[in-house]
């Protein structure tokens, strides 16, 4: 795939760089702060190549990739200024409290998941290697992988005064400075000494709390906050000629001093209490958290709201630990959602729903989900449900059992060491139960549930099983429509070239062989002109040529794409006709292509002819196989 072309498509059909306030992305997801969302093309995105879906949800307009995310993400910012290191204050949105709190709390998280991520499974490697006798813990493997992974989590502060400088626009350097003040080594000591003595640290005569903030949340976030109200008014009383001084000295002293004297402590608290909550709930209700949290994980992924709740996670483990009300519920519910994914590859007899539930689905037993609930669990709906029971019932069970996770990370199969700890291996046990009776829970209840949706009930390509018919012109189609020989609400898609018509499983690319993309046929061509296949309407045509989308007056969205890949010749051997919101008749020359020469080029030439919203339909069929010519019919749309 071609990331720099999906990367510009995106991009324009977000509104443009001059829409975009602020981007970042998670493991599946392009996260977009939109400054007018009415300017997004969103039906037009999600038929993107590439694009898995696209949700609007807390405050940002996210778009799904799968995995290959960070390939679309790095040429997106280096082909715009839309990520800066400082700046002024965003636009006013018209957005409600909770979803800018939302929007904020996965800004900040989400470009720090990799580091905890990492440093999670190291701790979980660690535990595996000692727990089959493999390391000790005086031992110095044991002492330097122990650092390698407690570096993330000790340096918390920074990382996180990185990420909430981006997000509240203020200088980075200057909030991981702040961050550095709260860590460094001679506060520690002061600390530790004034907790001993009993006398406070004083600044000027004004005591500080004797708090530490190693592997610390809730303290930095709130000081950045201050931070990015200090630096403007810095910069306005700062004199021209010594404002580069004056601005950075103004904004560190007044933020360090207020945020150890006030924020840092009030941020403390803060944490404390909450962790004090989650003491509390474990002891009257240790099952509640976990079993919403394994039901509900599904459709707050869907609204991008589930990034919430990861502060909570960690704040629990910084604090007491361990967690044990969101991840442990997380487990249940990702594992819920491969499970269900892996069942309806079981019981799909259709090839192409085969070929993506089971790959999503292994995805989503390792800790990915989006892939499984974007391309199999909500598409189907029924085995949404049954992650969802799944999921509700192992979290219940995790909660009863006040299964504790100690070190994070993305949960799922990979990680269940990251429930290794404590006194004992009971932890461990009980998730490694907890995530198998999710996985046969919503396997049973999704194999149960599941039926092939009506509208591929039959094949869509019969060309493998039919001998070659008789073509005919276009006329003559319209004739036997008009005499009753086809159905009258069936659609005829005619052939817009001369070539060989072959199944489209035939074709050597995925997305279009596994029906991604919509249904249809491909044409092996023997002339390099495109004809309109339907009286209707240009929607989209590219400029490199390689590709245009009709829409034809009965409503079906027609996709024909010239060659494999092909966008990469950049325009090169196309010459384009027409443009988009050109009307269009049968016949009518759309574009031209040198066709001998694309192929010396090395492409392969062979063009889909895809209907791309046959979801709509009852069936696409076949009408033609073997040779073709201009205007004879090619598909059916029933």
């Amino acid at each position: 795939m071609n990331y720099q072309n999906l990367a510009k498509e995106i991009l324009e059909k977000v509104g443009g760089e001059s829409n975009i306030s602020g981007l970042t992305h998670c493991a599946t997801r392009l996260r977009f702060n939109l400054k007018d969302e009415n300017k997004a093309q969103t039906e037009a995105l999600k038929k993107v190549n590439g694009v898995m879906g696209v949700v609007n949800k807390g405050g940002q307009y996210q778009v799904v990739i799968g995995s290959d995310v960070a390939n679309v993400y790095r040429p997106i910012t280096e082909m715009t200024n839309i990520s800066t290191d400082e700046g002024g204050k965003p636009e006013k949105e018209n957005k409600k409290v909770l979803e800018k709190l939302i929007d904020t709390l996965s800004g900040i998280f989400t470009p720090i998941l990799p580091a905890i991520t990492a440093a999670g499974m190291i701790k979980a490697v660690l535990s595996l290697l000692l727990a089959f006798g493999l390391v000790s813990k005086e031992g110095s493997t044991y002492q330097v992988l122990n650092f390698m992974a407690d570096a993330a989590f000790y340096f918390l502060p920074i990382l996180l005064a990185s990420s909430a400088a981006k997000k509240f626009k203020c200088n980075p350097y200057l909030a991981m400075m702040l961050g550095g003040i709260l860590l460094h080594p001679n506060f520690v000591a002061m600390v530790t000494a004034a907790k001993e003595s009993q006398e406070a640290i004083r600044v000027f005569g004004i005591p500080i709390t004797n708090a530490s903030y190693s592997s610390s949340v809730l303290p930095i976030i709130l000081i950045v906050w201050f931070l990015s109200y200090v630096e403007p008014i810095a910069d306005r009383i700062s004199p021209k000629p010594i404002k580069f001084f004056t601005k950075p000295l103004i904004s560190i002293i007044v933020t360090g001093f207020v945020g150890l004297v006030v924020i840092g402590p009030i941020g403390t608290i803060i944490s404390n209490l909450i962790a004090s909550g989650v003491h509390t709930l474990n002891q009257y209700a240790s099952w509640l958290v976990p079993a919403l949290v394994g039901t509900l994980t599904p459709l707050l992924v869907m609204t991008g709201t589930h990034y919430g709740l990861v502060p909570i996670g960690i704040n629990n483990r910084m604090t007491i630990g361990y967690d044990t009300l969101i991840y442990p519920g997380m487990l249940g519910s990702n594992v819920a959602q491969g499970g269900a994914a892996l069942a309806v590859a079981f019981k799909s007899k259709k090839s192409e729903i085969k070929q993506l539930a089971s790959s999503a689905g292994i995805t989503g037993v390792c800790g990915i989900t989006e892939p499984a609930l974007y391309g199999v669990n909500l598409r189907y709906k029924t085995p949404l449900y049954a992650a969802m029971l799944g999921g509700g019932i192992s979290g219940f069970i995790m909660g009863l059992l006040n299964v504790k996770n100690y070190t994070g990370g993305s949960p799922g199969f990979l990680t269940l060491p990251s429930y290794l700890g404590g006194d004992s291996l009971n932890d461990f046990y009980f998730a490694c139960m907890g995530a198998g009776i999710s996985l046969v829970i919503s396997f049973v209840a999704s194999y149960i549930l599941y039926k092939d949706p009506v509208e591929e009930s039959n094949e869509i390509l019969k060309a493998t099983e039919t001998t070659s018919v008789e073509t005919a012109p276009a006329e003559a189609v319209s004739a036997d429509i008009k005499a009753g020989k086809s159905d009258a609400s069936d659609i005829i898609i005619q052939s817009p070239m001369s070539g060989v018509a072959v199944p489209l499983n035939q074709v050597n690319d995925p997305t279009f062989a596994e029906g991604i993309l919509g249904k249809g046929i491909a044409i092996e061509p023997e002339s390099g002109r495109v004809l309109s296949p339907v009286n209707g309407t240009i929607r989209t045509i590219f400029e490199t040529g390689h590709a245009v989308g009709l829409e034809s007056e009965e409503g079906a969205e027609v996709l024909i794409h010239v060659g494999l890949d092909t966008v990469n010749l950049k325009g090169k051997y196309f010459d384009v006709k027409m443009k988009a919101g050109d009307e269009v008749k049968v016949g009518d020359c759309i574009l031209e292509f040198d066709l001998e020469a694309i192929r010396d080029e090395g492409y392969d030439v062979i063009t889909p002819i895809i209907i791309s919203n046959y979801g709509n339909y009852e069936a696409v069929e076949a009408a033609a196989s073997g040779p073709v010519t201009f205007g004879s019919p090619l598909l059916t749309i029933r």
